[in-house]
């Protein structure tokens, strides 16, 4: 039991990404594919919790959504995540909230040193019945940057529909 709760180089690659971040945000939302992508920016904040077992994150920005008659306009976004390493399961685990939606999507991930990169994959169900497999990859570029990269699976394609770069707040 002992060894299993004991903090390894893991949980401290996590925690190395503890700090406020700004971010940039490009969704491909539309089917068009030759569409701009949609973009905006936010602010997140990661602090270790748990004595170093895990890392919350907490986000906040701005989207545009459809609103009345489908007219596009600014919405509040908020999120959190908690993230870890499962020594049980030898795997990087995370979870997922935000102001979007009622479900909690869980994620579970490896890390390839030599690409500096976390590759995570879980299943959301936006709408019932529908499962759709999700890819997420983390690119650690530096101690100030990093790169997520968001894919979908629709119809047995995979496409990638969100990058978000983040930098540390107060560098460049």
């Amino acid at each position: 039991m002992m060894e299993m709760s004991t903090l390894n180089e893991n949980h401290k690659l996590l925690a190395d990404m503890n700090g406020s971040w700004n971010y940039a945000i490009k969704m491909w939302m539309n089917p068009d594919p030759n569409a701009p992508p949609q973009q905006s920016k936010g602010t997140a904040t990661r602090k270790s919790v748990m004595n170093g077992r895990y890392v919350a994150m907490d986000v906040t920005g701005k989207m545009q959504m459809p609103g009345e008659g489908g007219k596009m306009k600014d919405i509040q976004f908020k999120g959190m995540a908690v993230e870890g390493y499962d020594n049980a399961k030898k795997k990087f685990v995370s979870s997922w909230i935000d102001n979007m939606g009622t479900g909690i999507q869980f994620s579970e991930g490896t890390y390839d040193p030599a690409s500096k990169t976390l590759t995570f994959t879980s299943e959301i169900e936006m709408m019932p019945g529908m499962k759709m497999p999700v890819r997420e990859v983390l690119k650690l570029t530096d101690k100030d940057h990093m790169l997520l990269e968001w894919y979908e699976t629709h119809g047995g394609q995979e496409k990638k529909t969100m990058e978000i770069a983040y930098t540390r707040a107060g560098k460049k």
